[in-house]
């Protein structure tokens, strides 16, 4: 049995019940962000928190060929040695995944010391957070998470919404970006139930998908428009009643 199929049968034999996570997505632009380990689960989180636009440092003794690339390119900063304490200076958040579970623990424990937000790969115990799974569009993420207690159906979960979310949800936020832009200019107040109401997902997705993006912008503004209208004849109805 591997160490991962060992960590799942000690759960189950004492019963521990995972924890409650409260969802939500950081802010790392510019942040340092570190990595300990070097290996493809090491890769993965590199590429994570590039994205994520973190300052990215590495340590690890025997790194992947393409973190090793990463550094020649100066895309991240890679220390070639085992973790030594105080590595975690500066540092916002680490990823550790070593194949040592022992070097995983001290470096999760000295994170905690440090008050950095430590993620632990396949063991959620000593993490402060977990990574969900999850598909990004654009501006848009969609993210899938099972407390930690299957992450094979998060997957499975999200590559089935893979199918019905594609990169016209990227331009369509784009254009709602704009239209609230528009409004906010103007001094217009919209409220959550105006846009709830304005979007019609089906209508606007079509339009964005047969390329006509300029429509969809002015549907959606006329849609605000009239709802604002009719809650504002409303509110003046009411007013008259009242007298």
């Amino acid at each position: 049995m591997g160490v991962r199929g060992k960590r799942i049968e000690d759960m189950k034999s004492k019963h521990i019940k995972p924890p409650i996570y409260y969802p939500t997505f950081f802010n790392l632009q510019g942040k340092r962000g570190m990595v300990v380990g070097g290996g493809e689960v090491a890769l993965r989180k590199v590429k994570m928190l590039l994205d994520g636009g973190a300052k990215v440092t590495v340590i690890s003794p025997r790194p992947h060929p393409e973190i090793v690339k990463l550094s020649k390119k100066k895309a991240i900063h890679l220390i070639q040695r085992d973790y030594e304490a105080g590595d975690l200076k500066d540092a916002v958040i680490a990823m550790v995944c070593t194949d040592k579970e022992k070097v995983n623990r001290k470096v999760a424990d000295e994170a905690k010391k440090a008050g950095v937000l430590v993620n632990v790969a396949d063991h959620s115990e000593p993490s402060d957070f977990i990574i969900p799974s999850f598909l990004r569009r654009g501006n848009l993420i969609v993210a899938v998470s099972t407390s930690g207690v299957s992450p094979a159906l998060a997957r499975k979960i999200r590559t089935k919404l893979e199918k019905s979310f594609g990169e016209e949800y990227a331009t369509l936020l784009s254009i709602i970006g704009e239209v609230r832009s528009t409004i906010k200019e103007k001094g217009i107040i919209v409220d959550a139930e105006a846009w709830q109401e304005a979007l019609d997902l089906d209508t606007l997705i079509s339009l964005v998908e047969a390329g006509q993006r300029e429509k969809a912008k002015t549907l959606l503004l006329s849609k605000l428009e009239a709802y604002r209208r009719s809650i504002k004849s409303q509110e003046d109805f009411e007013k008259k009643e009242t007298f």
